[in-house]
């Protein structure tokens, strides 16, 4: 991700739930879908509630496919698309957007990189024409690579190297709780492979991974589908599908030992400890409770965890958890549960993790009472349907659930897989995924001052 913050961009531009609502308790989005004839996928959601659009262009590549020996070379990669190209270069990308009243950005994440924009609809064709353009090719020369690995290794500065905690719960996690190079690696890479990058494999990277046939474009607001349809043809439709090489077999099971390390940290002034869980792989039938089961336990000040470790034994000052970078239903491979806490100086990770057993079992042992589980999942479908809002985040969802699921229609079904969820299906995933076997632990604490 460019330094600017993502989750500010989207909330940028909010609209009323105006699209037609099935029922009162159910909020159904248009969705229309059409493949051109070079492979390209594109996703229209109409909404005329404002004159605005937001646009997402996802292609299906991240972390877990850059090349070995060249870590980090995803997010270099994205970087590089905002470089400019022979028809646009540098600057007029930003230049054009922001001049027509828009916004733009982009981040990238274990399975897919995703580029986004807002703008008023007349800005509509300009911002195709230009993300038409980089999918074509880049202005690869070796000034602009330089530059951008220099960025990119400071962007790695103050966000890891010179923070507390250095995102330990969610780089050093995956890195010790999975076992296959696809998932373990650090995605924000090493300074040695990023200075190792050549303009060979910036031109490789683009030619197999940035073709229309591995993309979807995702249209939201004040457009028809006939529009947008007609629209992507008018400017993607001549760019030539390329090959895309085969992925690796990146499937991992459940761990069946518990890892556990200890690390210093100079920066912090409080013990933190992270512990990882691996998931239910995308599309299991426990993929949705599993959801609702991280919500239930560490969704916030009303969790399991928050109120046991928080507010009971007072043995934390905070507690979170979440899916790392993605969300529950936003992953296309191994994937963990994370929660982060930090704990007083008088307690202990021992301590924080017997409190999160103790919650564990409970959850396995009695299940959930109606009530509770009421909350949990109105907080949840709350929280889906206010993102969606957002024409943004609208386009932006509904063009990476096509990328990871083959299917866009899926931001209609996620409410109804959050509300079949019971108790008893919370039992079985907290029995089955949420085991000491099946944990990762990483304890952080202050380095003694000399």
């Amino acid at each position: 991700m460019r330094l600017r913050y993502l989750p500010a961009l989207l909330a940028g531009v909010s609209l009323s739930l105006s699209a037609a609502a099935a029922t009162s308790d159910q909020w159904t989005l248009p969705v229309n879908v059409k493949k051109l004839d070079n492979g390209l996928t594109v996703v229209v959601s109409e909404d005329h509630s404002s004159p605005t659009v937001g646009v997402s262009v996802v292609y299906h590549v991240g972390m877990r496919l850059e090349p070995r020996n060249r870590t980090g070379f995803a997010h270099l990669f994205e970087h590089l698309m905002f470089q400019g190209t022979p028809n646009a270069p540098k600057g007029v990308f930003d230049r054009a957007i922001t001049g027509g009243g828009g916004r733009n950005n982009g981040s990238t994440r274990p399975d897919f990189t995703n580029y986004i924009e807002t703008a008023p609809v007349s800005s509509l064709e300009p911002i195709l024409w230009l993300e038409a353009d980089r999918m074509k090719t880049l202005d690869f020369n070796p000034a602009t690579l330089k530059n951008q690995q220099d960025v990119v290794k400071e962007e790695i500065r103050v966000n890891v190297k010179n923070q507390p905690y250095g995102g330990f719960y969610w780089l050093d996690i995956s890195q010790l709780g999975f076992q296959k190079w696809e998932n373990n690696h650090d995605g924000y890479g090493s300074f040695e492979d990023l200075e190792g990058a050549s303009l060979d494999d910036v031109r490789a990277f683009h030619r197999d991974y940035y073709g229309p046939n591995n993309a979807v474009l995702a249209i939201a607001g004040d457009i028809s589908p006939a529009q947008g349809f007609a629209l992507a043809q008018k400017y993607f439709g001549g760019i030539p599908a390329r090959p895309v090489p085969k992925g690796s077999d990146f499937t991992e099971g459940l761990n069946t030992q518990e890892k556990r390390i200890e690390q210093s940290d100079a920066l912090a002034q409080v013990p933190a400890v992270a512990v990882g869980w691996k998931v239910p792989d995308q599309g299991s039938a426990d993929q949705a409770p599993m959801a609702v089961l991280s919500e239930l336990l560490a969704g916030g000040d009303a969790s399991l965890f928050y109120q046991s470790m928080v507010k009971g034994r007072e043995i934390a000052l905070n507690v979170q958890g979440g899916f790392g970078l993605t969300g529950p239903f936003e992953y296309g491979g191994p994937t963990l549960f994370t929660v982060f806490g930090l704990y007083k100086p008088n307690s202990s990770a021992d301590a924080m993790l017997a409190s999160m057993d103790e919650q564990i079992a409970k959850v396995v042992k009695d299940g959930v009472d109606a009530a509770t589980l009421k909350r949990v999942k109105t907080r949840m479908l709350a929280d889906w349907n206010n993102d969606l809002e957002n024409i943004l985040s609208r386009a932006d969802t509904l063009a990476k659930l096509q990328t990871l699921w083959g299917d866009a229609h899926v931001v209609n079904k996620v409410p109804g897989w959050i509300e079949g969820v019971t108790s008893a299906d919370l039992q079985r995933v907290a029995a089955t995924y949420l085991t000491k076997a099946n944990r990762t632990v990483i304890d952080r604490k202050p380095a003694v001052k000399k």
